[in-house]
Order: C-alpha cells, then sequence, then structure tokens
C-alpha cells in the first residue's frame, strides 16, 4: 500500500485493489487539493478543511460518522471522539478512524482535541501506521500528540495538520512535534509504501511532503 500527503489531514491511500481519500480540504486551507479519486471518502468533521467530499471523484462511498463499514474490502471503524478537551463544549465532535486495507491497520486521527482514554484505545487496537495532527489550535499539539504516541505505540508515525509553506491555517511548526519526540531533523519523503511484512518493530516517525 502506498501512502502520500495531500496536504493538511488529506491522505491517499492506495492499495491493490481499492484507495481511500482522508479528510479533503476546500480551497479556503490556501492549496488546491486538485482533481483526485478514490473509492472511499473518509470525514472526520464538518469543516470545510476536512469535509470537502465533492472534489474527490469516482468515491462509492463516504464515510462521515462513527460505525463499522466495509467498502471494496476496505473496513474501516469510526471512532467517536472529541474536537477538543473539553468533551465537544468548544469546537464538537471528531471522529477517528481505523482503516483496514491490503493487511495493513492504519488510523486517522483527524481533529482529535485531547488525549485518547483506555477504552477509545482498547478499540483502535494494534495500528501500523499512525496519521496524527500535530499543530495544535483546533486540534491536539506537539507534545499531546507525543502522548497520544505513547498510549498508542503505533509501528509509523506520520504526523499531518502542521503549518506549511502554502497553507492559509494558522497552526505550530512540525520541529515542534519532533522535539516532543525526542528528533532533530527527519529527511521528508514524497511517499511511504507499507505491508504488512515491512513494518518496524518500534515506533518510526516518517514526515511526508505534501504533493498535489
Amino acid at each position: 500500500m502506498e501512502i502520500t500527503w495531500l496536504g493538511h489531514s488529506c491522505f491517499r491511500l492506495k492499495g491493490k485493489e481499492a484507495s481511500v481519500i482522508t479528510d479533503p480540504y476546500a480551497d479556503s486551507v490556501g492549496r488546491s487539493l486538485g482533481k483526485v479519486s478514490a473509492s472511499l471518502v473518509t470525514v472526520s468533521n464538518d469543516h470545510p478543511h476536512h469535509n470537502n467530499a465533492a472534489a474527490v471523484a469516482d468515491a462509492v462511498r463516504i464515510i462521515r460518522g462513527p460505525g463499522e463499514y466495509e467498502v471494496a474490502h476496505i473496513l474501516v471503524t469510526g471512532v467517536p471522539t472529541y474536537h477538543d478537551a473539553v468533551k465537544g463544549a468548544e469546537l464538537g465532535k471528531n471522529v477517528v478512524y481505523l482503516i483496514e486495507m491490503d493487511d495493513v491497520r492504519i488510523c486517522h486521527l483527524g481533529d482529535l482535541g485531547h488525549t485518547l482514554s483506555s477504552k477509545e484505545t482498547s478499540t483502535l487496537g494494534a495500528i501500523d501506521v499512525l496519521l496524527v495532527p500535530v499543530g495544535g489550535v483546533c486540534t491536539i499539539n506537539a507534545s499531546t500528540a507525543a502522548e497520544v504516541i505513547g498510549a498508542l505505540e503505533p509501528k509509523l508515525v506520520v504526523p499531518m495538520h502542521y503549518q506549511i509553506a502554502d497553507s492559509k491555517v494558522n497552526l505550530e511548526p512540525l520541529d515542534r512535534f519532533l522535539k516532543a519526540m525526542g528528533l532533530r531533523d527527519v529527511p521528508a519523503q514524497t511517499r511511504l509504501s507499507v505491508t504488512a511484512s515491512n513494518v518496524p518493530q518500534q515506533t518510526q516517525v516518517v514526515v511526508l511532503q505534501p504533493v498535489q
């Protein structure tokens, strides 16, 4: 399976037989999503920076809430969470998605605004790839992201939702997250190829370059 980052919280997960787009954004984020297609779209919260499913062509299903789904041999579990640390009182609800495809378990945290409870952690289970927001402001910041990673113990961590050059969204920079993880510099790559057999034994951070 191949993972590419399209910017903000949007990824393309391309498997052998199907593909997923997560949290497609509107142009108001500061960059254009361009022409994308996928078998399945997941939307973590109802904000233009995350819910522009109309921009994705050929989607068989658009998932917008908690529950269990199966689309094109992709298994998706939506776990209800909140967009803030006060049970949604300020920013509302968020959905964390566990996506299972090609025997790889990917967890997209969306705009998670709090640490996870033991029940939520147990529901998500073993995670091969964690797509985690790290830019603060309207989601968890670097230190909280590091805490969430410690609880989930994923094999691979891909940061998202942080400040990038062409974004109009004011978020914290990536280096704060790297520092919180005890890292100085992680070279960015354009894509991440993952199989069930090549995931590392211990947690590793992978930085992806945003692509169109």
